[in-house]
């Protein structure tokens, strides 16, 4: 059995995410032979040499699961995509790129964090292209950690305030990416997060039958994608949130 997650955002801020996530490394993820956490799994990251004592807590929690056997992997998103080899080494992780495709129990399955496939936000999109460059990368991280704090909070805030005023489709997937990328990797099964929008979708590329999975965020419900010999089952699962956070969303 393989668990894929993606779109925590952990952070201090909110202890029942964090309680969530570690009953199931206790738990559930113990049973697995592998553990795909597909981006935005903290809500921000500066850099492996800022690592917070909750940071750190995390890092050791997924140590522990990984000394069980239970093998993990780890995609940036567009939170924590300065997440770095020196977490994951301490963590036990494997850091996949992104895109990856990975066999699971004998098909080909394309796994991303899902940002890119966002080709309609053009603003977004140049940001990301920038962000990622390996120049820029360098830079970010040889920054003092003050300037870093700073950036990272900005760059928070105006990504909030810039989805909320884009359209829903502007911020959900292009669809036509979404075949484009599939029949360049040869697949029939994609698998992303990012968007917050849990389903799993039919497709049809050519003659060929296809699905396109997409892993919800950690909010007022866990989410978990379960992959066997059965096929993909995605479900949601509680967990008790803050009373500030429990009354329903308008």
């Amino acid at each position: 059995m393989i668990l894929l997650i993606s779109d925590l955002h952990l952070e201090e801020e909110r202890p029942d995410i964090t309680r969530a996530f570690l009953d199931l490394l206790a738990g559930r993820a113990r049973s697995a032979s592998a553990l795909y956490i597909l981006g935005d799994f903290f809500e921000a990251w500066i850099g492996d040499d800022a690592m917070t004592a909750f940071q750190r807590s995390i890092c050791q929690a997924l140590r522990n699961l990984s000394d069980s056997g239970t093998a993990i992997f780890l995609m940036h998103g567009n939170r924590d995509f300065m997440l770095g080899q020196a977490f994951c080494k301490q963590a036990g992780c494997t850091l996949l790129k992104d895109p990856s495709v990975v066999q699971f129990y004998g098909e080909p399955v394309l796994l991303m964090h899902g940002d890119s496939l966002c080709t309609r936000d053009e603003a977004y999109m140049k940001l990301r292209r920038y962000l990622r460059n390996p120049i820029t990368l360098f830079i970010l991280r040889h920054l003092p950690l003050r300037t870093r704090h700073k950036l990272g909070r900005k760059l928070r805030s105006e990504s909030r305030a810039q989805t909320r005023m884009k359209a829903n489709e502007i911020v959900d997937v292009t669809p036509e990416e979404v075949p484009r990328i599939m029949q360049h990797y040869g697949v029939k099964t994609l698998i992303h997060g990012h968007t917050h929008r849990p389903a799993i979708h039919k497709l049809q590329i050519g003659e060929q039958a296809a699905k396109r999975i997409v892993l919800g965020d950690w909010d007022r419900q866990g989410w978990a994608l379960q992959v066997d010999e059965q096929g993909f089952a995605l479900a949601p699962f509680d967990f008790t949130p803050p009373p500030q956070l429990a009354a329903p969303a308008n």
